[in-house]
C-alpha cells in the first residue's frame, strides 16, 4: 500500500534516520536524509542522498520483513525480469526506536498508473512474465507463508470470519449473496502443488516505470512461499477490458488459482469498502462461471 504521508508518522521522521545513521553508518551520516513523496503504511522510507534508502517499519508486526528481505533479495534479484530493491545493509534498533530496519539501494522510475504506462497490455504482459518467473525460483528453504506474509500464499480462509462480518457490515449496498459465492468458491479450491514464489503485494503502488515500461518492482515484504493466487489480484485493482484479459492468458494460471484470487481481492475490497474492485470481481465471477 502507497500513500502520501506526513513525516514523523509512527514517531520516524528524518531527524531519527540521520541519528540512526551517525551511530550505526557514520560513512553515510553526512547524506541528505529526505522523505520520499509517495510511501507506503508499513514502512518509512527515506532518501539518502541519490543512491541509497533507508526503510523503517512502523509496527512490529512488520519487523520480520527486514531479515526475510535482506537474506532472499539477493536470492530473487539475478533471476527476475526486471530489477527489484537491493540489500545494502541492516540496521539495528538505536536512539529510541525500537526495531531492525534497512538500507536499500534507490531505483528510479515512476509509481505505475494509466498515465505512466505506454500500453497497458504490454504492461500487462510483463507483469504475467515477471510473476511466471518468480514462480519458477527454486522455492528450497524459502520462507512459508503465515504471519510474516500476513497470511498471504496461505488459504484465504484465514480471513473467513473478517469477510463474513464485511458482509453483513455492506448488505443492502452490494449484492452480498453473490459476494458469499464468490468467497465460498475461493475456499472450495487448494494450491495442491508444490510451494512456490509468491510477491504477495503486487500492486501499481510496488510497480515502477521508466519511458512508459514495468522497470522494478518493489516491497518484498509480504513475499514468501506458497500458492501464488494472491499475485493475481492485480486483475480486479488495476486491470480492466483487454489489459485484465491479456494479463489472465498471459499468466496461464488454473481456475481454482483465480478462484482464490477473486476471494483475496473480494476480502481486502470489502473491509475497505472498495466498491470499484468489489464490482470487478463480481463481474469477473459471473462472466468465468457462465
Amino acid at each position: 500500500m502507497t500513500d502520501f504521508h506526513q513525516d514523523g508518522r509512527a514517531g520516524i521522521d528524518a531527524d531519527l534516520v540521520r541519528r540512526l545513521l551517525a551511530q550505526q553508518f557514520p560513512q553515510w551520516a553526512d547524506l541528505p536524509v529526505t522523505p520520499v513523496k509517495i510511501d507506503g503504511w508499513d514502512n518509512r522510507t527515506y532518501r539518502l542522498g541519490s543512491g541509497l534508502t533507508a526503510r523503517l517499519p512502523t509496527h512490529s508486526s512488520y519487523v520480520a520483513a527486514v531479515d526475510k528481505e535482506h537474506q532472499w533479495l539477493p536470492v530473487l534479484g539475478p533471476q527476475l525480469p526486471v530489477e527489484i530493491p537491493e540489500a545494502v545493509a541492516k540496521g539495528a534498533p538505536g536512539e529510541g526506536y525500537p526495531y531492525p530496519w534497512a538500507i536499500r539501494r534507490w531505483i528510479p522510475g515512476e509509481t505505475a498508473s494509466v498515465e505512466t504506462i505506454a500500453d497497458l497490455d504490454e504492461f500487462a504482459r510483463s507483469i504475467a512474465a515477471f510473476i511466471l518467473a518468480l514462480q519458477g525460483i527454486d522455492a528450497t528453504g524459502g520462507p512459508a507463508a503465515g504471519a510474516h506474509s500476513f497470511h498471504r500464499g496461505a488459504p484465504p480462509e484465514y480471513y473467513h470470519d473478517e469477510t463474513l462480518a464485511a458482509l453483513a457490515v455492506l448488505k443492502g449496498r452490494i449484492d452480498t449473496d453473490l459476494a458469499r459465492e464468490v468467497w465460498d468458491a475461493a475456499l472450495a479450491t487448494s494450491w495442491d502443488q508444490s510451494p512456490v514464489w509468491f510477491h504477495g503485494d503486487i500492486a501499481n503502488g510496488n510497480l515502477l516505470v521508466q519511458d512508459g515500461h514495468l522497470s522494478a518492482v518493489i516491497d518484498f515484504g509480504t513475499s514468501g512461499v506458497g500458492d501464488p493466487a494472491c499475485d493475481l489480484v492485480i486483475a480486479y485493482t488495476f486491470f480492466s477490458g483487454s489489459s485484465r484479459a491479456t494479463f489472465r492468458d498471459a499468466v496461464d494460471q488454473d481456475p481454482g488459482t483465480w478462484a482464490r484470487a477473486r476471494g483475496w481481492a473480494l476480502w481486502k475490497a470489502l473491509i475497505t469498502e472498495d466498491f470499484r474492485v468489489i464490482d470487478n470481481v463480481l463481474t469477473d465471477y459471473r462472466t468465468q462461471t457462465a
